[in-house]
């Protein structure tokens, strides 16, 4: 589950030129992070635990993505502009495989 989460992610950012213009190392591991935190907050086998489970959704989840993004952010050195672009991404991603 865990490559088809990644992929989402590439496919998710692939069109965004501020992630496009990061160096590919750091784009890799940026994918990686990103569909790890997907990963986990979808919980095992997408059964909707994890996150999304314990908050329902609303301005909690809402705050805890944005807690999540601004960790990415501090640890990659992401601009604004990336942020934004993972900001807006996590929602659908987390809706895809929270649904399975």
């Amino acid at each position: 589950m865990f490559d088809e989460i990644l992929q989402a992610v590439k496919d998710h950012l692939a069109d965004n030129p501020q992630v496009a213009a990061l160096p590919a190392d750091q784009q890799e591991a940026l994918h990686n992070e990103i569909a790890q935190h997907v990963a986990n907050q979808a919980g095992e086998g997408g059964a909707g635990g994890g996150l999304l489970g314990a908050l329902g959704g609303g301005s909690a989840l809402t705050s805890a993505l944005d807690g999540g993004v601004n960790s990415l952010a501090e640890k990659f050195g992401l601009s604004p502009e990336v942020s934004g672009a993972i900001t807006s991404a996590l929602p659908g991603l987390l809706q895809k495989f929270t649904s399975q």
